[in-house]
């Protein structure tokens, strides 16, 4: 800031006032940029976060103890006299949530996190910014400079992960292969939406078994668990924010509650079960059970469902939070429930032939019903968790083109994130309703959930491994080391789920192929459209001389031209322009595009550019979103977008005034000019001497001090009685070429406002191309098609009004 006062100081002239503006301009976003990262947490804050994240990060990994015995002894190992199995089972228990959600996830993923943000598609896009591999198309040099864009050293710089990062960007296999493998663990991701609400809301209810007849209990606890599931569902639009505010007291009283068991059943049962810590009890498990206790891991996985929620939530807390939350509380607690229930069944082995091994067997008679009160209200705030991050993660698949466009609803206009999919809600609904119905017991239930849950891990394993050579620079060796200690420890899980394929295992495999074959369809048929846009579109030139030679009419209003390309003419405007020669007297081709971070500064959303010399009134505009942001409605969109433009007019005269640049200069295709908060904006005010209208009034200060103002108002009306006035107030200064003719452009700009917007959108129809194999012309011609005209078109997605739209039909033949 100083070096640049300094400058102004001495150069303060209309000769180098675009000099200052880019330099007051750049200090501004990088500024705002670097207050949030720059804040540090109070322990007050860290506190309360901490006891936030109960609800929201650890409802499922809290509940686990309801049914990871019970699935791990349903049926390869029985549990004899000798307590070398249930011993044997608590070590393995033991160690893994202290290797995998202990050390894997908190002291090392957790860090791993894009701009305080954690997931798949975190690690994804991580990557894709330190190493060219990304598939995903609208790629710009500018979405570097983007102030979440922030790479710790050139790759250039780097030596280290250099040999890795040029090998994986000079094989596209490779880079198909490690987008495919992020679909997967998003796949498995939504399987776990699926299996964690039935597992844990059977698993709870499942308690009525130890107070009614066997013959009760079978009538009983499905239709309960199948109510439950209902309604949690279809409470879904309301969002959590609602009844948020229980969610954390409810998991701490659980926790709280288990750990007293725990405690209870130590010492009242048997104080030595602590010698079960002795990783010993592992190899003397596997020793005498051998085969039948490797297929058992399959259950014991289960203690490890929920992890990955602490990594895929980390952007609605903080790393300190969630740590001090899981090594404070939540470990502890799951240890001492899990050895309670152990110490328990050391002395207890005569158990009836239809009871298997569960949580409420080890609860005292007393508070068995207050606890299995306790336990379902825990099992639906879990079960809210992973159905919240299934929308979630869906939505970000959606942005960056991996998953057909849905219904987006953003329930909570304060807490950000939290979001509602009405057609994958029901889906789920069903999917749920139909394995708890088509299994109805917890073996199954927990094989399915098993495989899922490991699945998501592996992935995570891998991405992270990338991570740690091409973002943070550590060495291959060290790498490495990571991927095969965790990778192996997953692996023996892995293998031992995979041979429960027929007993229930299938589920999550199946819905991973076909969610796989919809997510890779959909991109790889979104990737070759763009690509044949960019293979057909016109220059700028040849748009020109078909004015000249069609004799093109310009009719008032603004016209949005909505493409996937950055540059050129799209082929959908061309048509357009060649059939009917006509359009609007202002044009802008929107271009609204997903760029790999989670968030994009509103400062640096719009990119704006000329399209054609400055008197055709022809624009670019690139609007950038992150995975997570929230797209805007199209009445603030069309405002900010026509005041961006206003912006851009006024920049675009200064600098040329400043730099004495002839036309051409201004007529490169690719140049283009962040507009958004920037120093022209001195003072915004709301002028409400309109009934039911808002104006919004932005001073742009004069370069000579002159006191005297134009006034532009550019107005349209929305709806009856209600009129949406943007007023820029320009000082003229001296009446020179230059301002007359920015002053000509703003007006013109004013008047095509008044006329009205119209957005043009292309309705594409895709097909093979002729010869293509039988696999392609599946995909494609019928894969494609059909799910895109069952999901939702681009303008719904978008939020253009129907009235106002226009769209021009293209054939892509692939």
């Amino acid at each position: 800031h100083e070096e640049i006062q300094e400058e102004i100081a001495h150069v303060f002239s209309k000769e180098n006032l675009g000099v200052i503006i880019r330099a007051s301009f750049l200090v501004e976003l990088r500024s705002s940029a670097a207050m949030e990262p720059g804040k540090r947490e109070t322990w007050r804050t860290t506190m309360l976060l901490a006891y936030q994240s109960l609800g929201v990060v650890y409802g499922d990994l809290s509940i686990s103890p309801l049914y990871v015995y019970k699935s791990t002894f349903a049926d390869d190992i029985t549990h004899t006299d000798s307590n070398d199995e249930i011993l044997g089972v608590l070590s393995f228990v033991f160690w893994t949530l202290t290797l995998i959600p202990l050390l894997k996830y908190v002291s090392i993923v957790l860090r791993a996190d894009d701009n305080g943000e954690g997931g798949t598609f975190a690690l994804y896009s991580l990557i894709c910014r330190h190493a060219n591999v990304s598939l995903l198309p609208n790629r710009q040099l500018a979405d570097q400079d983007l102030s979440t864009y922030s790479l710790e050293r050139p790759p250039e710089e780097v030596a280290d992960g250099s040999r890795v990062r040029r090998w994986l960007e000079g094989h596209r296999s490779l880079k198909t292969a490690l987008l495919v493998m992020v679909m997967i663990g998003t796949c498995m991701v939504i399987g776990d939406g699926v299996l964690t609400p039935v597992i844990s809301v059977f698993s709870a209810v499942s308690g009525l078994e130890l107070s009614l007849s066997k013959h009760q209990h079978e009538y009983a606890v499905t239709p309960i668990t199948c109510a439950i599931i209902v309604f949690l569902f279809a409470l879904q639009h309301y969002g959590t924010h609602r009844v948020g505010f229980l969610f954390a007291p409810i998991i701490l009283a659980w926790l709280i509650c288990m750990s007293a068991l725990g405690v209870y059943n130590i010492i009242y049962w048997n104080p030595q079960v602590y010698m079960a810590l002795n990783p010993v009890y592992m190899f003397k498990f596997l020793k005498k059970t051998k085969k039948s206790g490797w297929m058992s891991l399959g259950g014991i996985l289960l203690c490890m469902t929920g992890s990955e929620a602490m990594f895929a939530d980390l952007g609605h807390f903080s790393y300190s939070a969630i740590q001090l939350a899981f090594t404070s509380l939540v470990y502890p607690a799951l240890i001492l429930g899990y050895m309670g229930q152990a110490a328990y069944l050391t002395k207890h082995h005569d158990f009836d032939s239809s009871y298997q091994i569960g949580y409420y067997i080890s609860v005292p008679e007393a508070v068995r019903w207050p606890v299995l009160v306790l336990a379902i209200m825990a099992s639906v705030v879990g079960s809210q968790a992973i159905i919240s991050g299934t929308f979630s993660i869906i939505n970000q698949s959606q942005a960056l083109s991996c998953f057909p466009r849905v219904k987006v609803v953003h329930t909570s206009a304060k807490v950000h994130g939290q979001i509602y999919i009405p057609e994958i809600n029901w889906m789920l609904m069903v999917l749920c309703i139909a394995v708890t119905v088509g299994f109805r017991d917890t073996k199954h239930m927990g094989n399915a959930s098993g495989l899922a849950v490991i699945t998501v891990m592996l992935v995570t394993t891998c991405l992270t491994s990338l991570v740690m050579m091409l973002c943070w620079h550590r060495p291959p060796a060290l790498a490495l080391a990571f991927f095969v200690f965790f990778g192996s420890i997953e692996a023996l899980y892995f293998s031992a789920s995979l041979t429960k394929f027929l007993d229930g295992a299938w589920v999550p495999l199946l819905l991973a192929l076909i969610l796989v074959a919809v997510m890779f369809v959909w991109h790889h048929t979104t990737v070759k459209k763009y690509e044949f846009d960019l293979h057909n579109k016109v220059t700028m030139e040849w748009l020109l001389a078909l004015c000249d030679r069609l004799g093109m009419v310009r009719v008032p209003g603004i016209g949005l031209v909505y493409t996937d390309l950055t540059s050129g003419v799209p082929a959908n405007f061309s048509r357009f322009v060649t059939n009917l020669p006509a359009f609007h007297r202002v044009l802008v081709f929107v271009c609204v595009k997903s760029v790999p971070v989670p968030r994009v500064l509103p400062a640096e959303r719009y990119l704006v550019g000329r399209v054609g010399p400055p008197g055709h009134r022809s624009y670019r505009c690139i609007v950038r979103y992150g995975y997570r942001d929230v797209h805007q409605d199209v009445d603030s969109f069309e405002t900010e977008l026509v005041e961006s433009l206003a912006s851009f007019i006024r920049l675009d005269a200064l600098f040329r005034c400043s730099d004495a640049r002839s036309d051409a200069d201004y007529e490169r295709e690719n140049a283009f000019t962040v507009i958004g908060s920037n120093p022209l904006r001195r003072r915004i005010s709301y002028d409400d001497t309109h009934d039911s209208a808002s104006s919004v009034e932005i001073r742009v200060d004069s370069p000579t001090g002159s006191s005297r103002t134009n006034t532009i108002e550019l107005a349209a009306v929305a709806a009856p009685r209600v009129v949406k006035r943007v007023r820029f107030l320009v000082d003229p200064g001296s009446p020179d070429a230059e301002d007359k003719q920015m002053l000509e452009e703003l007006h013109e700009l004013c008047e095509a406002r008044e006329a009205g917007t119209a957005f043009i959108m292309g309705h594409s129809h895709v097909k093979a191309k002729p010869g293509s194999s039988l696999l392609r012309r599946l995909a494609i011609g019928y894969g494609y098609n059909f799910l895109r005209r069952n999901c939702r078109s681009p303008d719904v997605v978008l939020r253009v009004p129907p009235a106002s739209l226009l769209e021009v039909g293209m054939v892509y033949v692939l």
